[in-house]
């Protein structure tokens, strides 16, 4: 029995690639988690074996870009055994199984769904109930917060707040690691965690929240039921709102009306038809009876994203034309056809991209007999977002490309510009490979075939791009 041990991703990684290429059958090691540090007393080093040497190693091996995503995240769990679950897939996908993860039945790959799926939701819950408190140290303002995830998502969430807080010096502290970010030297460090009674102090900036977070309450959309589940009692004491939450429900019902009476939003939104097991079936079946914003009653029919769910491209345009409305599958007019044959051009297999849209109706007025386009209002596009937020979070491609502006200041953000950041890879919360293109149908209204050369040119640079990142990720 060989004995190996690991705390992050890198080191299950590179132990791993090792005992593959040395032909160590998962039976044959048990793993150690680092994190458990009871049981790393037991075993100061990994036992030595006798192993091939680097040179006697067997030829290299890949895996798809999508198992190392999940592993990646999978590390992050708090499960003991995953390690040794994770070698074992990834000894059964370089031997006569590579396309096990297809096989969403299978017990191994459902239990590392079941564990990814946990580990995305803490740190979607990181990223929201972490609370920074203003401290003096060396005559200079550090922010703290103590936070209690019940997975090790601390590196995966650090990245986000760096780029949320890239001024500020900040901490975050957890039992088992804390991060930390200095704006001078733009740079993340990692360090040992720290009990609860370390946890910064309330401070001045507590009264400014709890003012904003009544502000922005909603009393109209009140559902206890899931308050608690998506604010688990455990983080209540490092969050500062949650001490005047029982005075804004009871006096939700007036709000309620004046809310009513003095505003001209949507009640609702699609976070309100959201089905609880979000397959692309699923979701494709829930959107066809959204009503969260207005756009539902002009339009013929929802349309919904299309393409499998192991695609590696999602490709997000701004809203369904005319000819996509009555069809009910996107990009199936003039724009779509021409997105084809760049596809083709380039070298990017349809069945490896999603294609969708930021809102899922079409909006138009009409012009005689026709009826025009009419970009969707920002109100329209909030509405909407949990749709393409639900499609990202189930397809997880490896890169998102924005068709139009539209689409990209509601992926990139909202100061994105066509013109300036066009064809630039970013990192953003949907995806480290993010990039934003003309929409073919800005091509086919160019004003002159000069202007139109120019962009296709531009346009097919852009997708030529993304050809090249996908190359790159599979030779990695």
């Amino acid at each position: 029995m060989i004995t190996r041990s690991a705390k992050l991703f890198e080191d299950w990684r590179t132990t791993a690639r090792e005992l593959l290429q040395a032909g160590v059958r998962p039976d044959d090691v048990r793993w150690i988690d680092r994190w458990q540090k009871a049981k790393t007393l037991q075993f100061a080093d990994d036992a030595t074996d006798d192993l091939p040497t680097r040179d006697q190693l067997g030829k290299p091996f890949t895996v798809s870009p999508k198992f190392l995503r999940l592993a990646k995240s999978v590390a992050a769990h708090r499960e003991p055994n995953r390690w040794e679950l994770l070698y074992r897939v990834l000894w059964r996908m370089t031997h006569d199984e590579r396309h096990l993860l297809d096989i969403s039945t299978d017990t191994d790959v459902l239990s590392l769904t079941k564990m990814e799926r946990a580990v995305r939701r803490e740190a979607h819950k990181t990223k929201a109930f972490v609370r920074f408190r203003s401290v003096q140290q060396d005559d200079e303002e550090h922010f703290v917060a103590w936070h209690r995830p019940d997975h090790y998502v601390l590196r995966l969430t650090a990245p986000f707040f760096s780029r949320r807080f890239p001024e500020m010096r900040w901490t975050i502290l957890t039992s088992y690691e804390s991060a930390s970010w200095n704006p001078k030297a733009k740079e993340l460090q990692y360090g040992e965690g720290v009990p609860v009674s370390e946890a910064p102090s309330p401070d001045e900036l507590e009264d400014l929240w709890k003012t904003y977070y009544g502000a922005i309450f909603n009393p109209a959309r009140i559902k206890l039921k899931a308050m608690r589940a998506e604010m688990p009692l455990k983080h209540w004491p490092t969050l500062p709102e949650t001490e005047i939450i029982p005075d804004l429900l009871a006096n939700a019902p007036n709000r309620v009306q004046t809310m009513i009476s003095q505003t001209e939003g949507f009640a609702m939104s699609a976070a309100d038809f959201l089905p609880e097991t979000k397959t692309l079936e699923n979701l494709a079946e829930a959107a066809a009876s959204c009503e969260g914003c207005d756009l539902y009653k002009d339009a013929t029919q929802t349309v919904f994203g299309k393409g499998p769910a192991s695609a590696r491209v999602m490709m997000v345009g701004e809203c369904p034309g005319d000819q996509e409305d009555l069809q009910g599958e996107p990009f199936v007019g003039p724009a779509g056809q021409l997105l084809d044959d760049v596809l083709k051009t380039v070298g990017i297999d349809r069945d490896l991209v999603y294609i969708t849209n930021t809102v899922k109706h079409f909006k138009w007025e009409p012009r005689g007999r026709r009826r025009l386009h009419k970009k969707p209002g920002a109100r329209e596009i909030a509405a909407c977002k949990p749709w393409l937020e639900a499609e990202i979070d189930t397809v997880q491609p490896d890169v998102v490309m924005c068709l139009g502006a539209t689409a990209a200041q509601a992926i990139i953000g909202r100061d994105f510009r066509i013109t300036k950041q066009r064809g630039e890879f970013v990192e953003t919360d949907w995806s480290p490979l993010t990039i934003a293109t003309y929409h073919p149908s800005a091509l086919l209204r160019a004003p002159d075939p000069d202007a139109r050369a120019k962009m296709q040119a531009a346009f097919e640079a852009d997708l030529q791009q993304v050809a090249q990142k996908l190359e790159a990720l599979d030779a990695s």
